[in-house]
Parts: C-alpha cells; sequence; structure tokens
C-alpha cells in the first residue's frame, strides 16, 4: 500500500510493508517549519498533535508491549525520546509490568550538572537531547547493568538519531545483550535497527512497530524554507528539582497523578504540556474510566504549518521561561465542556494568549 502528500515544499510518499491497523487509522501528513526536514507523519493514535481517546494510547502501548518477548533479561532500561515520544516510553514501560524495568527518557530539560549522555537529533527542530544520570543508586545500578534496552520513538526514517543515542550510551558503559527499538511507524526500512546495532555488535538488536516500511521525499525547486526557531536545551526560570520526579532522573513505579473531579458525560480535553504528559494522561484515564467523554493532546515545540492533517494551529509562548515559541495542533475550544491544562510549573508560566484562547482548568505539579 502507498500512501502519498502533496505539499508546497515536496511531495512525501509511504509504501507500508505491515501494519497492526490501517494505515489511514495510524497516520497522516503534514509541513514542517523545518528546512532540514519539511515534512512531518502525523500520528493518530499517540495523543500529541491530534487529540486522542485515552482508551486507543493505552492500547497502543500494550500492542507495542505483546511485539515483545515476555523472557526479556533485566535489569531493563525503557528510553523514550523526547518530547514527541516521552508519554509513549512511559506507557510502554508501565504496559510491560515489570518491577525491574527503569524508565529513562532524553530530555531538553537540565536539572543538574549531573548527566548521563547528550546527543543529538539532528533533523530536529531542537537538535540537543540530554540525559540524566539517576538520583537513586538502585535506580543507577539498573542503569549500568541493563541486560535489555529498549529505545521508544514515534516514527523512524533514517535512523539516525538513535544511532547518536546508542554511541553515548555505550561511551558511558552501557552494555546490553539484547535491544529492540520500537516505534510507532519504522519507515526506515531496517535501517534504524541496523545503526543501533553497528554501536553494538555484540547485541541482540531487533524493531517492532504498528507498520513499517519505506519513505521517500521529493522536493521541489525554488521554494522559501522556513527558519527554524532558536535551538535550546537549558534551565528555564523555574526550578524543575522542587517537583516529584516523573522520570527525568530515573523510575521504576510511574503511577503518579494529578487530581481533578469527573462528571459523567462531560466532554473534556486534557493537555500536556512539552514533556510533561505521562501525569496527565493517567488523569485524562481516570477521568474516561468515570464516564467523562475524554480526549488527550498536548503543547508542544514543533512547528508544523496548518494544512493536510492540521486543521487549527495556536502558537503561544513556551511555560518553561524559556522564551520559546510552543504550538496547540487541531483543538477547537467549542468541541469541548472544559479543558484542563496541566503544566509543570507554575500556573503563572502560561501564556495569557492560550489562557484566553481555552480558557483552561490550570493544574500544576509545581511544589
Amino acid at each position: 500500500m502507498k500512501l502519498t502528500a502533496d505539499m508546497t515544499t515536496g511531495s512525501a510518499a509511504v509504501e507500508v510493508f505491515n501494519s497492526l491497523l490501517p494505515p489511514e487509522d495510524l497516520f497522516g501528513f503534514a509541513e514542517r517549519r523545518n528546512p532540514k526536514r519539511a515534512f512531518i507523519f502525523v500520528s493518530k493514535v499517540l495523543g500529541r498533535y491530534v487529540p486522542v481517546c485515552p482508551r486507543v494510547m493505552r492500547q497502543t502501548y500494550l500492542d507495542l508491549a505483546a511485539q515483545m518477548p515476555p523472557d526479556l533479561p533485566g535489569p531493563i532500561l525503557v528510553v523514550g525520546m523526547a518530547e514527541t515520544a516521552i508519554g509513549m516510553g512511559a506507557g510502554v514501560h508501565d504496559a510491560l509490568g515489570r518491577d525491574d524495568a527503569l524508565y529513562l527518557p532524553t530530555t531538553r530539560h537540565p536539572l543538574s550538572d549531573n548527566m548521563l549522555a547528550h546527543f543529538k537529533e539532528e533533523h530536529s527542530h531542537a537538535t540537543h537531547q540530554l540525559m540524566h544520570m539517576p538520583s537513586d543508586p538502585t535506580h543507577r545500578d539498573m542503569l549500568m547493568n541493563a541486560k535489555t534496552l529498549i529505545l521508544v520513538d514515534d516514527e523512524a526514517t533514517t535512523g539516525k538519531t538513535l544511532h547518536n543515542l546508542a554511541r553515548a550510551l555505550n561511551e558511558r558503559g552501557i552494555a546490553p545483550d539484547h535491544i529492540i527499538c520500537t516505534f510507532l511507524t519504522d519507515w526506515s526500512a531496517g535501517k534504524a535497527a541496523a545503526a543501533v546495532a553497528s554501536v553494538f555488535p555484540d547485541a541482540k538488536v531487533t524493531s517492532t512497530a504498528l507498520a513499517n516500511g519505506r519513505y521517500s521525499w521529493t522536493p521541489s525547486n525554488n521554494v522559501a524554507l522556513s527558519r527554524l526557531p532558536d535551538d535550546v536545551a537549558e534551565q528555564g526560570a523555574y526550578d524543575l528539582t522542587r517537583n516529584p520526579d516523573w522520570g527525568r532522573q530515573g523510575i521504576v513505579e510511574n503511577h503518579r497523578m494529578l487530581d481533578s473531579d469527573a462528571r459523567p458525560g462531560r466532554r473534556t480535553l486534557v493537555l500536556g504540556t512539552s514533556e510533561f504528559v505521562w501525569q496527565p494522561f493517567l488523569l485524562a484515564e481516570h477521568l474516561a474510566h468515570a464516564g467523562e467523554d475524554v480526549k488527550f493532546a498536548a503543547v508542544g515545540r514543533s512547528p508544523i504549518f496548518k494544512g493536510l492533517m492540521i486543521t487549527d494551529l495556536i502558537r503561544c509562548r513556551d511555560n518553561y521561561g524559556l522564551g520559546l515559541p510552543n504550538y496547540l495542533y487541531n483543538v477547537d475550544p467549542d468541541a469541548y465542556d472544559r479543558i484542563i491544562l496541566c503544566v509543570e510549573t507554575p500556573p503563572g508560566s502560561v501564556d495569557p494568549v492560550l489562557l484566553d484562547a481555552l480558557n483552561p482548568e490550570v493544574l500544576s505539579l509545581y511544589a
């Protein structure tokens, strides 16, 4: 099966080899404000750019975990890629149901100088990625002695980012026996897994995805490409170490949840912000179980043009005090009875532009 999309900067095409669901139910296309890669695959199950039912997101995590061998050797290290796949990584980690599995996502928000790794996501709008050394000694032991490494990202095209991450982990002495590259969609035609295997030649490297195949991109001539926003990976105005650690410094139990009242039948949109998405997702899932009609999405850095899969766009300032543009896509406030905006920064950090557009209930993790 082949899917295509024509854009102002070129044409994208995907040849699908295998897919657990109909491909058109998994993803669509949009145009990015990024001269390094002017297109994006927009997931319909991720809960980032398109509002998604929590039930669909949870089933996605279960489906990905079900593709993995049940007898994976531990300790297990699960890495979710910031910012788009942080919640997905946490969901896969949770679906494993293993008490010897550590979740340690990448981040663009340094908390201290105690870093595990720096690497680059070269095609991204924000190339700098970081990983913290776990703060708990037991978690550090799990990290350094991990027998299985699970790398989680929403999509793969070339494998360069995972190669850079694998090299950074290898340089710190992490040497797993088994590595699983896990994606919603893998368009690398095997290149992603091969790129990781080139760093860990003695490990067994496999890949899993809801859909796989290969992609092509044909750029247009004489089209001016947009300038990227500033590439920032630094501490903002707020001390995030005051918050309960939800994963940036390593976590095994990941069930902390925000709190809000439930009213059966109410149409509710729960929004995460940047990398802060797992606790908001758990809230959305809780409200859905209580009978609310819930969708989940997130505000983030990725700059995308309106059109194709992007029907609505709100541009605002980030809530971390970094001065970065943030975006919310495909949200019509009139479609919901209430909107809950979840932040790990103070309530006053939210841009008035976003408050005026959504009139949300703001839930803050900030202590």
